[in-house]
């Protein structure tokens, strides 16, 4: 029995040795690819302190395609970090923003509003979980202990926290090699034709759990929480919706309702929101459905983001 019972403990050392390697080696090579992942530009952010940080879900993702952060930060002369990633709704954001507040300082904070983040467990809780997200996040201790907090405290799955620590997605990654791009990204060019049908697949994608009113409490509870830190720490909010084109916006059920739920949660912060859902309406200006292209966002930054972005900045540049 004895030698057996060391057999048995010498190649379950073996085993753990192996995983370990692929583990490390798995770890490298996110910090080759993971260029897009908010934890991964916290770690590598050039500056401590940003003069905005961007926080919100795939409708502000375009900001950082390409070049296009490096060309808005020309052009207003100001420090900006965009740490918004797809599908996150505010509890992730908020997750997301307590790690970047550990080591970095911003003067303002960008979020970005998609009334769909509001409604489900898929965009919140679930979001820890998804594997796209997990096999980019660099390891670090202060973001398990973190996401510790979060499985005990606020509903996350605890499976999350083990594929994290355990480094699962990470080491069972196929696509390992490839840059970590957004598949919006390679579109950013693109001009949308518009399809009824797609942008009514894609309302149904985003609103699995249609539009519950308990859902919808719970995560307007997580933004005024967020904001709640942000204003605590001395960071000016700034709370905008993205433009859609009509056809997409016009098939948004109850979206008046959630805006005025919303304003309820940010007038006791002395936050205002800022809708330009409506103001750039055609649909070459979207590379799908609901996504500006670089003409799109080119014309909404000149036309609404610079102005919002530098008022009152500094004359003598970033700060």
């Amino acid at each position: 029995m004895q030698r057996l019972a060391k057999s048995a403990l010498f190649f379950i050392t073996i085993g753990l040795l192996l995983y370990a390697g692929c583990f490390y080696a798995a770890e490298r090579l996110v910090q080759q690819t993971a260029h897009s992942n908010p934890f991964f530009k916290i770690a590598k952010a050039p500056v401590d302190t940003f003069d905005w940080v961007i926080l919100g879900a795939s409708h502000a993702m375009p900001l950082d395609f390409d070049d296009f952060n490096a060309q808005m930060q020309q052009q207003t002369q100001l420090h900006v970090l965009n740490l918004a990633a797809p599908g996150a709704g505010p509890l992730y954001n908020r997750f997301v923003f307590e790690h970047f507040l550990r080591a970095r300082r911003a003067r303002h904070l960008l979020y970005v509003v998609d009334s769909f983040a509001f409604y489900s467990r898929v965009w919140n809780e679930e979001r820890f979980s998804d594997g796209k997200l997990l096999r980019r996040t660099p390891l670090e201790p202060a973001i398990a202990q973190r996401l510790v907090e979060y499985v005990e405290y606020e509903g996350v799955d605890g499976r999350a926290l083990l594929d994290y620590v355990s480094g699962f997605s990470k080491i069972n990654n196929r696509e390992r090699f490839q840059p970590d791009l957004w598949e919006g990204e390679t579109q950013f060019e693109r001009a949308y034709r518009p399809s009824p049908s797609a942008v009514k697949k894609r309302i149904e994608y985003l609103y699995p759990d249609k539009r519950l009113p308990q859902a919808l409490s719970r995560y307007l509870d997580q933004l005024s929480m967020l904001i709640d830190r942000a204003q605590k720490e001395g960071i000016d909010v700034a709370v905008i919706k993205m433009p859609l084109p009509t056809l997409f916006y016009s098939q948004l059920v109850d979206e008046s309702a959630f805006d005025q739920a919303l304003a309820q949660v940010l007038r006791p912060h002395g936050v205002s929101l800022h809708d330009f859902s409506n103001r750039i309406s055609e649909s070459d200006r979207y590379f799908d459905t609901d996504h500006l292209n670089r003409d799109g966002l080119t014309e909404f930054l000149k036309l609404d983001l610079l102005p919002l972005l530098t008022a009152g900045r500094s004359p003598d540049g970033p700060r």
